[in-house]
């Protein structure tokens, strides 16, 4: 292991200790037994995991983290020379940050991987990639499954970086040594790390209501919410305190300090956000096109970005536009979000990064392309 890294782990993880206590309430337990050496998987609940996981491993580890995080200017360089992480750029290949992630484990190093690679919108686990148990097997080392319970509503993704006060809490889930994971088939141990960091937030808090303190508890909704289940109008919503109201209509429904909908026709954003794909799958099929006002389409380079276009945002099964650029939706090769508003994806083996309006939801157009994109695959399996 790197000293220099080390030295910054073990300064600054009595600081992050402290912090996460006063800042959220989190309590951990500290993970005992450890293998030689080993890779972590957590699930992804909040922008502090990084934190939260810290907190129960004393011994220094490598994250694996956003490309964004090298586009911060100086915090950027502290980072890096602080503590490396393994960078994943979003949208785009992780070959290299797998061959990365396998080359620190082999040398005796500790890595942590957020499996789902990012947050959930609605309290659920994301599906984590189907390569991740070859990944672990490949690695040759221990595995550490671990969860964050509470994260959800303590600081939703689409809240940003806000914070609700309340239950939150990380553990280990199980430890495998690198003889048992050697028993294992890479089926078997992409099983065992669904299995373990499976969460549903809401099945949870509906067995257990905690309460999550906030002034603003219903905060940045409208980046999760698009369609409005009483007029039918996109990117309508307009949050503030604890309430959500649609500008067409004036339809108004309540988002309580338990994470629950009051005067809404669901009662739970899962609830909210699945009937949200399903309107979506049937304008999938009905050929709709999906806009914003305005959008900025920058090209990342070197983790620089160069400016391409600015304008109408528009996608559709066919085509991604933004202002007079635009692109075949079968060479975007690969897209996702990071953050609340940007949009990343690989197309024509270049890297983008689109941001829509304000006033535009962009997770919207994420849905859009995932749906297009497993029916396209869908159609190719079956000829």
């Amino acid at each position: 292991m790197n000293r220099k890294h080390v030295l910054f782990y073990s300064i600054l993880r009595p600081l992050v200790i402290l912090f996460t206590k006063l800042r959220f309430g989190y309590t951990y337990e500290k993970v005992e037994n450890l293998p030689k050496n080993y890779i972590v998987m957590s699930n992804h609940a909040t922008d502090y995991d990084m934190l939260l996981v810290a907190a129960s491993f004393p011994k220094q580890m490598y994250f694996v983290a956003s490309e964004h995080v090298t586009r911060m200017g100086l915090l950027s360089k502290l980072v890096k020379y602080a503590f490396d992480p393994i960078i994943r750029p979003k949208g785009a290949s992780a070959a290299a940050t797998v061959m990365e992630m396998v080359r620190k484990a082999r040398k005796g190093d500790n890595v942590c991987l957020f499996a789902e690679g990012v947050r959930t919108w609605d309290g659920v686990t994301c599906e984590i990639v189907p390569s991740t148990g070859r990944l672990v097997k490949t690695a040759g080392c221990g595995l550490v499954t671990y969860k964050i319970t509470g994260g959800y509503f303590s600081s939703p993704m689409w809240s940003g970086a806000s914070v609700r006060k309340g239950y939150l809490h990380g553990a280990p889930v199980k430890v495998y040594t690198p003889e048992q994971l050697q028993q294992m088939t890479a089926a078997e141990v992409q099983q065992a790390i669904e299995t373990d960091l499976y969460e549903d937030a809401y099945a949870r808090q509906l067995e257990k209501p905690m309460r999550y303190k906030s002034k603003a508890p219903a905060k940045g909704l409208e980046n999760l919410l698009y369609i409005c289940p009483k007029c039918g109008a996109y990117d309508c919503f307009s949050a503030q305190g604890d309430t959500v109201s649609c500008k067409d209509c004036g339809f108004t429904f309540r988002y309580n300090e338990y994470g629950m909908l009051e005067n809404a026709p669901f009662d739970t954003l899962y609830a909210f956000s699945r009937w949200q794909k399903e309107q979506l799958a049937a304008d999938v099929r009905e050929g709709s096109v999906y806009s914003a006002s305005n959008g900025v389409l920058s090209c990342l380079e070197n983790h620089e970005e160069t400016f391409i276009a600015e304008g109408t945002v528009q996608m559709s099964a066919e085509t991604l536009r933004c202002g007079e650029w635009e692109m075949p939706m079968r060479k975007i090769t690969d897209l996702a979000m990071h953050g609340q508003r940007a949009i990343v994806f690989t197309a024509d083996k270049r890297y983008y990064e689109l941001i829509p309006a304000k006033g535009s939801n962009a997770l919207k157009f994420f849905l859009y392309y995932n749906l297009v994109k497993a029916e396209q695959n869908s159609k190719r399996t079956v000829r």
